[in-house]
C-alpha cells in the first residue's frame, strides 16, 4: 500500500537542516518549538530512520538525514511550483525586514515602493534597530531580512557596498572645534568604539556629552550644536551637516552594509524583495548617497 509523505513536516525538516537548530527553524516557520519537535518526530517514525543526531550540543543530521534533505528540497520546490502555477495564487503574507535607522535612507523607501506594487497583499513589517539588535533578532528567527553595517561579514551574509564615516555637525556649528570634543552618540551604536579610537589615536581629548537610547534625541542634540558624532556618508538628513573640519578632525574608516536573508529558496516575495534590496544600494552611485 502506497504511503505518503506529510509535507507539513518535510518543511519543518528542511528548514531545521538549513538553520541549524529547532529554536531558529520555529521562528521562521512561525511555529512554537514543541510543533516542530513534534512533526519531526512524526517523520522518522513514518520512515522508521533516525534523522538528526542528537547526541551533540547542536543538531546535526544523521547520514539518513542527509540523504532525506536532498529529496525534501526537490519535493518542495515542486509542490511550490504547482500552487504557484496551477491555482489563482496570490501572494499573502508578512515579511519581516530590519534596517539600521541610519541607512533607511533614501534606498528603503523605493524598494518597499516597487515591492508593494509587485505584491500588493504582502505585508512587509519594517523594523528599524541598532545592527547588534537585528542581528540577535535575525538568529531567534524573528527577521526574515536584515541589513547591517559593520566593518566585518558573518556567515551567511552578503556585502551590497562599503560606504565611509563621516562628521556630522548642526549647520555652521561649532561644537567640532571644542576640547575635549563633545560627542553624542547611542549606547549601543556600532561607530560608537570606531570613533573613540580615532580620536585617540590623533590625540583629541573628547568626553560623551550626550547619551540616549533614541536616535532622534542624539539628532536633536547635534543639531542644537551640543555636540557632534559620525554617520555613513550620504544619509546625513537636511537638519545636519559635514563637518569642514579640514584634516582637523581624523579620517574614519569605512563600513559594510550587509544583507542576510532566512532560508529564502521556498519564496519568489522573499527573493524578490532581496533583489531589490542588492539593487537598491549596489546601483545606487556615490553621487546619489550624497543628493539623498
Amino acid at each position: 500500500m502506497p504511503r505518503n509523505l506529510d509535507m507539513t513536516a518535510l518543511r519543518s525538516f528542511a528548514t531545521v537542516a538549513e538553520a541549524g537548530g529547532v529554536t531558529r527553524a520555529a521562528g521562521l516557520l512561525h511555529l512554537t518549538q514543541s510543533a516542530v519537535s513534534m512533526q519531526l518526530k512524526r517523520l522518522e517514525e513514518s520512515l522508521g530512520r533516525e534523522l538528526l543526531d542528537r547526541s551533540g550540543r547542536g543538531v546535526s543530521l544523521t547520514a539518513d538525514g542527509e540523504q532525506l534533505l536532498g529529496y525534501a528540497k526537490r519535493m518542495l520546490r515542486l509542490n511550490d511550483e504547482v500552487f504557484s502555477r496551477l491555482t489563482d495564487h496570490v501572494y499573502e503574507g508578512e515579511i519581516v525586514l530590519g534596517v539600521p535607522h541610519d541607512i533607511v535612507y533614501p534606498a528603503i523607501p523605493q524598494v518597499l515602493k516597487r515591492f508593494h506594487a509587485e505584491y500588493p497583499r504582502m505585508k512587509v513589517n519594517l523594523i528599524s534597530s541598532m545592527t547588534n539588535h537585528l542581528k540577535e533578532m535575525f538568529a531567534k528567527g524573528e527577521c526574515d531580512m536584515i541589513l547591517t553595517t559593520e566593518d566585518v561579514l558573518d556567515a551567511g551574509g552578503e556585502t551590497l557596498c562599503v560606504l565611509p564615516l563621516v562628521w556630522v555637525g548642526a549647520p555652521g556649528g561649532q561644537a567640532w572645534k571644542t576640547r575635549p570634543l563633545r560627542l553624542a552618540s547611542e549606547s549601543n551604536c556600532v561607530f560608537r568604539k570606531t570613533v573613540q579610537v580615532a580620536l585617540d589615536q590623533a590625540g583629541i581629548p573628547w568626553e560623551v556629552a550626550v547619551e540616549g537610547n533614541s536616535y532622534r534625541t542624539i539628532e536633536a542634540s547635534i543639531s542644537a550644536d551640543l555636540a557632534v558624532f559620525a554617520i555613513i556618508d550620504g544619509t546625513v538628513p537636511d537638519h545636519l551637516e559635514v563637518v569642514p573640519h579640514g584634516g582637523v578632525l581624523p579620517e574614519l574608516v569605512s563600513q559594510q552594509v550587509n544583507l542576510y536573508v532566512a532560508d529564502p529558496q521556498n519564496s519568489d516575495a522573499m527573493n524578490d524583495l532581496a533583489r531589490m534590496v542588492r539593487a537598491g544600494f549596489r546601483a545606487m552611485p556615490q553621487s546619489a548617497l550624497h543628493a539623498a
